[in-house]
């Protein structure tokens, strides 16, 4: 196949504005993939504060597959599955009818070089690859939390990224696993996955502590509700010498906290975790090429398919984004399909 394919590229215009746009998917050049998309994943964290217009808009984006700018307006978006179409000549690695996974945005064909896509596990459902992104962020979480075995973790949040660090820190041995989000759905969701006890931000979270932990408090919090004021909470949860792993990315939005009281005289750790980089401890032994073959190993070994709440056409991404904005208790993960978008196009 050498021809160029017309495509269609979601584009957030301005805040809470979002345009499909025509586009070109060339053929591949040597070193390059030409990918058919059959899903994409809505981040209902980083992507939701790119939408609502609430990052930073002189950060840099950091993707190369990203066009734009977050001052709008920008293309988006870093969990797409699709099959390889066709490969440049110089292509060894991968091959046409390959399930791939591709940190790239919602987008029904593109073309990106070949070291850009991961091959899918086989007869794993590729669907299920858009959570590799989630997934990766979620491992580089646990590896930032410092955990022993039996010890008592308090997790803030229960979206996907919530979820998938639920389910990794009961596989990396946490005795107990408390976890805060103020809808029923994802309560329910948290402990269907793996969670010992979940909590609604007005419960009475240091009574429920103190009665698990025999008054010690969590050894360890992470928070990636990407609610400030959690992370306040949080830190006042955990145990002397505790530490609050921060995850979540409050974009443009200011955070209060307290710090005069149990966060000093308790010595409590606050510990950013970020995807674009590893724990540095672990940097002789751990790569993003490492983590990533750890993802693809960690995918049928967890529950995903009920953390997908929604499959909305690409054409009604629109539709999807307002869900997810306005209806949050309705919806977890909201995936994009694209195989009833083609229109008879030949590829």
């Amino acid at each position: 196949m050498s021809k160029e394919l017309e495509a269609r590229a979601l584009w957030f215009a301005a805040p809470r504005t979002v345009e499909l746009h025509d586009e070109i998917a060339s053929p591949p050049g040597p070193g390059d993939v030409r990918v058919r998309t059959v899903a994409s994943a809505i981040s209902g964290g980083t992507e939701m504060l790119v939408y609502r217009g609430e990052a930073p808009e002189g950060m840099l984006l950091d993707l190369p597959t990203l066009v734009g700018s977050y001052g709008f307006p920008i293309k988006y978006g870093y969990a797409a599955v699709g099959y390889v179409l066709d490969t440049g000549s110089h292509v060894q690695r991968l091959s046409p009818g390959d399930a791939v996974f591709v940190h790239h945005p919602h987008q029904d064909f593109f073309t990106v070089p070949a070291h850009t896509p991961v091959r899918l596990p086989e007869g794993f459902d590729p669907q299920l690859g858009v959570y590799c992104a989630n997934l990766e962020t979620a491992l580089n979480i646990v590896h930032d939390t410092p955990l022993r075995l039996g010890e008592t973790v308090l997790v803030f949040g229960q979206g996907v990224v919530g979820l998938l660090v639920t389910q990794l820190l009961k596989l990396s041995g946490a005795g107990v696993v408390l976890v805060v989000d103020p809808l029923e759905k994802r309560r329910e969701l948290a402990l269907a996955v793996g969670a010992d006890v979940a909590f609604e931000p007005d419960d009475d979270i240091d009574a429920h502590l103190w009665e698990v932990t025999g008054g010690r408090g969590a050894d360890v919090a992470v928070e990636v509700s990407g609610a400030g004021p959690a992370l306040q909470t949080a830190i006042d949860g955990v145990a002397e010498e505790g530490t609050v792993v921060v995850a979540s990315w409050y974009g443009s939005k200011p955070v209060s906290l307290s710090l005069g009281g149990h966060f000093h005289r308790g010595r409590v750790r606050l510990r950013s975790s970020q995807v674009g980089r590893l724990a540095p401890e672990s940097g002789p032994r751990w790569d993003r090429d490492r983590r990533m073959a750890a993802v693809l190993k960690l995918l049928p070994r967890l529950r995903l398919e009920e953390l997908v709440s929604h499959r909305i056409p690409f054409s009604r991404a629109g539709e999807a984004y307002r869900l997810l904005d306005e209806c949050p208790g309705e919806s977890v993960q909201i995936v994009l399909t694209y195989e009833e978008e083609r229109g008879g196009q030949d590829v």
